[in-house]
């Protein structure tokens, strides 16, 4: 097995890292001084984000997550660990790169399922960060872990589809930029679970669009990224020409929308995990309890060994899912997706947890990045499908090899 970078690989990791090293963490207090400033916007974002895409854009270093004739070009085991190298900064270099979630699965899923009218004027525009997207699937009176449960009707009328429905967690639709909505509901209710639902395209000024309030996650309005929302749709109408493929085909788009989006998010969480171990390493350095460094504190040494292993151990795994998704595509990986989305969050809770443990107060205050890093990583047990759900399905799987 050869586990060395390729040529193209390594070229982009090394002026990844330059950037990050030049621009990205520069930016990091510019960043929370435009957040705190009390003239800005609440939901816009701050004006640091556009400065670094217009530096990453000259470098090159833009669309990084996208394959094919539509972006970069690389493959999943190409992009990984560059992706990785975002998640040291996930507030600002994933926008930076225009590789920020959701924007990146609307893309896939336009690309992948939309027509070409479709991608004219959604797609490129999206591409070149004119203007940015949301996925409307969770609902808040249903359990949105059974994505069968999804309750929003989306029924034809003549030329037009009527939506109903209530959604909320739905990310960047705070954001003023956010001119699109991919919205997944029920057009056919009679039909078998899993063809009742399609995804039609909604303008975010469609009439009888309302967007009702901002949500937080642990009491962060995550508003660097366009925040979280609760949208109401209310008799909204589009032309059926807004239909994503075909009726019924809603929930087999959102599961090959949500495959690369989960690998997406553990790539990244892996580089939330190295800056962690890195704070505690340093602050381990730093600090003296008991008349000894904690460096020197065995309990300490613990944390950060296993931080590390632990760390490997996630990145290989990852790394094979990668490499399965590019050679035996998505289906064929489908285990391997499932383990890395089990194993990484919570993996990287604990690595965050230990960090913050050596940091003490500082480690829950606004003075390091952990506490909010913490509050990110764990919504990953819950986004694209909670640990329960994919555990239930692996589980399945595996017990049928012996029946």
């Amino acid at each position: 097995m050869d586990f060395a970078y390729d040529a193209r690989t390594d070229e982009l990791r090394e002026r990844l890292l330059a950037f990050m090293d030049e621009h990205v963490h520069p930016a990091e207090p510019v960043l929370a001084d435009q957040l705190a400033d009390p003239a800005r916007a609440h939901w816009a974002v701050p004006p640091v984000v556009a400065d670094l895409q217009a530096e990453a854009r000259k470098q090159g270093l833009w669309n990084l997550f996208m394959p094919g004739e539509h972006g970069a070009g690389l493959t999943n085991l190409q992009y990984a660990p560059l992706a990785e190298i975002t998640g040291r900064s996930p507030q600002l270099a994933p926008p930076a790169l225009n590789c920020a979630a959701p924007d990146t699965g609307n893309m896939e899923l336009l690309a992948q399922f939309g027509s070409p009218e479709q991608r004219e004027r959604w797609l490129r525009p999206l591409l070149d960060a004119e203007i940015r997207s949301a996925f409307a699937m969770t609902e808040p009176e249903v359990a949105s872990s059974d994505a069968t449960n999804i309750a929003t009707r989306i029924e034809r009328d003549g030329d037009e589809y009527v939506i109903n429905g209530r959604k909320w967690y739905i990310t960047g639709a705070m954001n003023p930029d956010c001119k699109l909505l991919i919205v997944m509901g029920k057009t056919d209710p009679g039909a078998e679970p899993h063809r009742q639902q399609s995804m039609v395209l909604v303008p975010r000024d469609t009439p009888g669009v309302t967007v009702k309030r901002g949500m937080t996650v642990f009491g962060y309005d995550d508003a660097d990224h366009g925040g979280h929302a609760e949208v109401l749709f209310e008799d909204v109408r589009v032309p059926v020409s807004h239909l994503i493929g075909e009726e019924g085909t809603g929930f087999a788009i959102a599961q090959a929308r949500l495959g690369p989006g989960r690998i997406h998010h553990c790539m990244r969480a892996i580089g939330i995990a190295e800056r962690a171990l890195e704070l505690m390493c340093r602050r381990a350095g730093e600090r003296v309890a008991f008349g000894r460094p904690l460096a020197e504190q065995g309990v300490v040494q613990d944390w950060i060994a296993e931080s590390r292993v632990r760390i490997e151990q996630l990145r290989l795994l990852v790394l094979k899912t990668a490499w399965l998704m590019d050679t035996v595509g998505n289906r064929g990986a489908h285990t391997e997706i499932q383990a890395i989305k089990i194993a990484t969050p919570r993996t990287v809770e604990w690595i965050l947890d230990k960090a913050v443990q050596a940091h003490g107060a500082a480690g829950v205050s606004q003075d390091t990045p952990l506490a909010q890093l913490w509050a990110g990583n764990r919504t990953l047990r819950l986004a694209d499908g909670p640990d329960e759900v994919h555990k239930r399905s692996l589980a399945r799987r595996e017990l049928k090899r012996y029946r």
